[in-house]
């Protein structure tokens, strides 16, 4: 099974961390995004990857050369963020061969679901989730099981069916036919080449589209969001760590060379390779590389790579009726 992962995007919601990072290398309960992604489509059985680069490309295919030498890659370069469907179609040589699938998943949300059973679909499925406000995605409208419509972001949607980005196309030259007459035809949805709309126009020629639920599905694409994933990853898999004269909270994830002292760690704390953490309460957050932690309490926060937080704890002896405030 080959599969395309677009990763060009900018990450602007996660800033000032994906200044110096793209979105998709943030660490989350101890390793990339991107990483958790991988981790999971090689274990359902994808052998190959195209993946769509942009910000920081390089960034991303050191990493990926790195980790993961089983793992037959190649990079194309999105110079311009034109869309999904964009993306998609300037991966086109990297389709397989007629008569082979494809499988599309974006880079920026961690998924639980076993993607096996989908992998012997006869036809076209899409990974879909039930969500409060479908306005933020594209949206699927079904009849007789299979699904009629598709629309990219609607202010008005018919259904809180939302398509949570895991696209199984049995047939990828009839998507590739659908994307090169959006594209040659500059045919722009909100200004963008929509994969929903190419998407749309192969179900208008007669193909039939089915959809799975993911009920497991975590964006990862503001601070908040990040750390609720980081939360839930650890809770799904809780990891301790005994380290003398430190107090750990599990769930948490300690990088074997990061040095702690004196300081409670956890609950849902991250903690990168060589972080140094002294006279801290961290919970949680996520602390990255190299970073050091003195002094602070830190709840609800992201410390990105070779980042510094120094602070000191107050020793208060305040009378009745007294008021103090730390500025």
């Amino acid at each position: 099974m080959h599969a395309i992962i677009p990763v060009a995007g900018v990450g602007s919601r996660l800033r000032p961390h994906t200044y110096t990072l793209p979105k998709v290398l943030l660490n989350v309960a101890g390793k990339p995004i991107l990483g958790h992604i991988l981790d999971r489509l090689r274990e359902d059985g994808v052998t190959s990857a195209t993946i769509v680069v942009g910000y920081m490309g390089n960034l991303v295919e050191s990493y990926v050369r790195t980790h993961y030498h089983d793992l037959k890659t190649n990079f194309v370069t999105q110079d311009e963020l034109l869309g999904l469907g964009h993306s998609i179609w300037i991966a086109r040589n990297s389709f397989p061969k007629k008569g082979e699938p494809l499988l599309i998943i974006l880079g920026d949300t961690i998924f639980e679901v076993d993607l096996k059973p989908v992998f012997t679909s006869d036809v076209n499925s899409l990974g879909v989730k039930v969500v409060d406000d479908p306005r933020r995605f594209g949206v699927a409208e079904l009849s007789g099981g299979y699904i009629s419509r598709l629309v990219e972001k609607p202010d008005n949607p018919a259904t809180n069916l939302a398509v949570v980005g895991l696209y199984y196309i049995k047939h990828p030259e009839k998507l590739l036919k659908a994307l090169n007459t959006l594209v040659e035809g500059d045919h722009r949805t909100k200004g963008e080449y929509q994969l929903t709309d190419a998407l749309q126009m192969m179900i208008n020629e007669g193909e039939k589209f089915s959809t799975f639920d993911v009920d497991g599905w975590y964006d990862c694409g503001k601070p908040e969001t990040l750390l609720s994933t980081n939360r839930h990853l650890l809770s799904r898999t809780p990891k301790d760590r005994k380290i003398d004269g430190v107090v750990t909270i599990p769930p948490v994830y300690i990088a074997a060379n990061a040095q702690i002292h004196n300081s409670i760690i956890g609950p849902f704390a991250t903690i990168g390779e060589k972080a140094h953490v002294t006279d801290s309460i961290i919970r949680n957050s996520i602390i990255g590389d190299e970073s050091a932690v003195s002094g602070v309490l830190l709840d609800n926060s992201i410390v990105g790579n070779n980042g510094a937080v120094k602070g000191g704890f107050k020793r208060v002896n305040a009378g009745d009726s007294s008021e103090v405030d730390f500025q």
